[in-house]
């Protein structure tokens, strides 16, 4: 029986991305060293929580922070509290930002906001797009790194320069920092010195950190004690949220250390990449530990071939294709501990074959 791509990456021995499956196995290593009698967290107050909330703040520099079971409540609710300021209604961000594609327009539809997209689908917005726009708005949501773009970032000047502008202009800049850990070695700054440039912030800790779930909004007091009511509200107010809490705090000491390492191994493995015949990179070279995979064959024909690949190597590349066009298709790849337990020579291996792409046809063997 032929497997599908799907279903080849799944039973490979090894995975180029992340940092391991997701199963209840991360959860008994969280807590594996917290006490059976440590007491649980209730409707947002108790040291479990509260701890986790003031370390939050103190790592992105803001003056509170309030944990959240998911980022798409807490980036509403947030964007919520910056138009009530202004008493205008009209936020905006990149055509690609994860409020407008993956949240069936709940900003829209559960806070009545308005979004204005900046800028073009396949390049990062500039300050000279912000001062295009006519219309006045009360918050600029920033996503960094990138994601749909191939985890882009903007220098760190260009940044200043485009928070700056909007400071200037009455316009307040919450950033979406779901990813904000993984930015860190390219911009040689802490979390509080990115975050000093914003309004507010949302950080995940479930993607690059592999926790099992949740998010900190951190801000000025008055956000995050507004915050709390809207969690209410949205039904996140959970009697108790311990679960995420200590997986969010194991992970992030996990894994914040080795960022600048899993960046390192991104560039090494792009590099490779872009090595291979009709197979790139997006960027070329990657500015956090993620990129882009693209392959300039059609997706019908690249599935064929890398479910091959990953049958005959036992390394996952990836599970699906997103069509970029006829002739071109990709995927994102991000880089974690996983890569360092594959092999030398098996890797090498997948580099090898991974040149017959070229010119692959889609039946027989390698």
């Amino acid at each position: 029986m032929t497997s599908t791509l799907s279903e080849s990456y799944q039973q490979t021995a090894y995975k180029i991305r992340g940092s391991g499956e997701r199963k209840v196995g991360l959860l008994k290593e969280t807590l594996a060293e917290i006490p059976d009698d440590t007491p649980s967290d209730i409707y947002g107050t108790g040291a479990v929580i509260e701890d986790f909330q003031t370390k939050m703040a103190q790592v992105l520099g803001k003056p509170a922070a309030v944990f959240f079971p998911s980022g798409t409540m807490a980036q509403q609710i947030g964007l919520r509290y910056w138009c009530d300021q202004k008493q205008n209604k009209k936020v905006a961000y990149h055509p690609l930002a994860h409020l407008e594609i993956h949240e069936q327009d709940g900003i829209k539809k559960l806070m009545g906001i308005e979004t204005i997209l900046l800028g073009e689908k396949n390049r990062l917005f500039t300050l000279a797009d912000l001062k295009k726009l006519d219309e006045k708005f009360a918050c600029l949501l920033i996503e960094l790194p990138q994601r749909e773009i191939g985890g882009q970032l903007p220098s760190f000047s260009q940044l200043k320069e485009i928070t700056d502008y909007c400071h200037e202009n009455g316009i307040y800049v919450h950033l979406d920092g779901a990813r904000l850990w993984e930015c860190l070695p390219y911009y040689q700054k802490t979390a509080a010195e990115i975050c000093d440039l914003f309004d507010s912030v949302y950080v995940s800790f479930y993607k690059g950190l592999n926790g099992i779930a949740g998010a900190i909004l951190a801000g000025p007091t008055e956000l995050t004690e507004a915050s709390k009511i809207w969690k209410c509200r949205y039904g996140g107010d959970l009697i108790s949220l311990y679960p995420y809490i200590l997986s969010a705090d194991y992970f992030y000491e996990k894994h914040i250390q080795r960022m600048p390492h899993y960046y390192q191994q991104a560039k090494l493995l792009a590099e490779k990449f872009n090595g291979a015949a009709k197979v790139s990179t997006l960027p070329q070279v990657p500015v956090t530990n993620m990129f882009h995979l693209h392959f300039a064959k059609n997706s019908d024909e690249t599935a064929a071939f890398l479910t091959k690949l990953q049958n005959e190597t036992g390394i996952g590349i990836t599970g699906n294709l997103t069509v970029i066009s006829e002739n071109e298709c990709a995927c994102e790849i991000s880089i974690g501990e996983s890569l360092d337990l594959i092999p030398a020579a098996a890797l090498a291996e997948l580099f090898t074959l991974l040149q017959d792409f070229a010119g692959e046809q889609t039946d027989g063997k390698i």
